[in-house]
C-alpha cells in the first residue's frame, strides 16, 4: 500500500473494496433469473437493480471505513485487508461526501425503477441505506450489537433477490423467496469469516458480535450451518416441484465449500483473508448457478 497516494483513485477504489461486489451481483442474478423463469424479465430493470446495488454497497463500505475507525475497530493491529481511513488515505470527511455521492447516485437509478415498479421501490431503497448507515454507524450500530448477520442475510438476501425480482416481474415469484435463502446465507458467510479472524480485536474494539460474544468455535459453527442452508435450499426446490433437475449446479461448487470450512475451522489470523475471498467468490459462482438453473 505504499504506493498508494492519499486521495488518489487507489485510496478510493481501497475504500470501495471492489471484491465485495459479488455480495451486490450475485442477488441481482438471482432475482433476475426468478423474474425471468416467470416470463417477467426486463434488462433496463435488471441493470438498474445492478448499478444501484453497487452504488449502495460501495456507499455501505466507505461507512464502514469511516465507522470503524472512528470507533477504534481498525488499528495498526488490524489482520485483514488495509482500510483506507485506518491507513491515513482518506479523511472521515472524505469519506462522508464519499457516501453521499454514492448514495446520491443510487437514488437515481432508484427513481427510473419506481417509475417502472411504483412507490415500493422507494421503501426497498430507502431502507437499504438506512441499513448500509446503520451496519456500524449510529446510536445503535448493528455490527457492534451482534446484529450484523441479521442485517446482511435479510439485506443480502430477502431484500436484494426479491426487490430484484419484483422490479421486473411487478410482483415476487414463489421461487424468489427460496432462492434468497442460499444468497443470503453465503453473504453472512462473508461476514463471519471477516468475524473469526478479528474476534480479539473486536471484543477489545467493543464489538460485540456473536464470534466476539460466544467465541471462535460458534462463529465455525455458524459458517457450517450457513453452508447447509445455502447447499440444502436447492434440494428443498426441486423435490417441492419448483425447478427442474437443472437447480442441482450449484452442487459442482461442493467441493470448493468444504475446502473453505476446513480454513475456517483450522486456520488463524491473517491466512483467513484467502477464506475471506474465497468465500466471497463462492457466493459469485453459487449465484450464476443457481440463477442458470433456475432459468433451466
Amino acid at each position: 500500500m505504499s504506493n498508494v497516494v492519499p486521495g488518489s483513485t487507489g485510496a478510493w477504489m481501497l475504500a470501495a473494496r471492489p471484491a465485495t461486489l459479488t455480495a451486490a451481483f450475485a442477488p441481482v442474478a438471482v432475482g433476475t433469473a426468478c423474474a425471468w423463469s416467470v416470463g417477467g424479465f426486463r434488462w433496463d430493470a435488471a441493470l438498474a437493480a445492478l448499478i444501484g446495488a453497487f452504488l449502495i454497497q460501495i456507499a455501505t463500505n466507505f461507512a464502514n471505513d469511516m465507522y470503524d475507525f472512528q470507533k477504534g475497530a481498525d488499528t495498526e493491529a488490524r489482520l485483514g485487508p488495509t482500510r483506507a481511513a485506518q491507513a491515513g488515505l482518506l479523511s472521515g470527511a472524505e469519506l462522508r461526501r464519499g457516501i453521499i455521492v454514492s448514495f446520491g447516485m443510487a437514488l437515481g437509478t432508484g427513481l427510473y425503477l419506481t417509475w417502472i415498479a411504483g412507490p415500493l421501490v422507494v421503501v426497498i431503497g430507502l431502507a437499504s441505506m438506512a441499513a448500509g448507515l446503520a451496519y456500524t454507524g449510529g446510536p445503535f450500530p448493528l455490527a457492534y450489537n451482534g446484529l450484523g448477520d441479521v442485517f446482511v442475510m435479510a439485506f443480502f438476501g430477502f431484500v436484494a433477490v426479491c426487490g430484484t425480482a419484483f422490479v421486473q416481474a411487478l410482483y415476487v415469484p414463489d421461487i424468489a423467496w427460496l432462492a434468497s435463502i442460499p444468497i443470503g446465507a453465503l453473504a453472512t458467510g462473508i461476514l463471519v469469516v471477516n468475524n473469526v479472524r478479528d474476534f480479539e480485536g473486536d471484543r477489545r474494539a467493543g464489538k460485540t458480535t456473536i464470534v466476539a460474544r460466544f467465541g471462535r468455535s460458534v462463529g465455525v459453527q455458524e459458517y457450517a450451518l450457513l453452508l447447509f442452508a445455502s447447499y440444502a435450499t436447492p434440494v428443498g426446490m426441486y423435490v417441492l416441484g419448483w425447478s427442474s433437475v437443472w437447480i442441482g449446479l450449484p452442487w459442482l461448487t461442493l467441493p470448493w465449500a468444504f475446502r473453505l470450512f476446513r480454513s475456517v475451522k483450522h486456520d488463524r489470523g491473517i491466512a483467513l483473508n484467502q477464506t475471506l475471498a474465497g468465500t466471497a467468490k463462492l457466493l459469485s459462482a453459487f449465484g450464476v448457478l443457481l440463477g442458470v438453473g433456475i432459468v433451466l
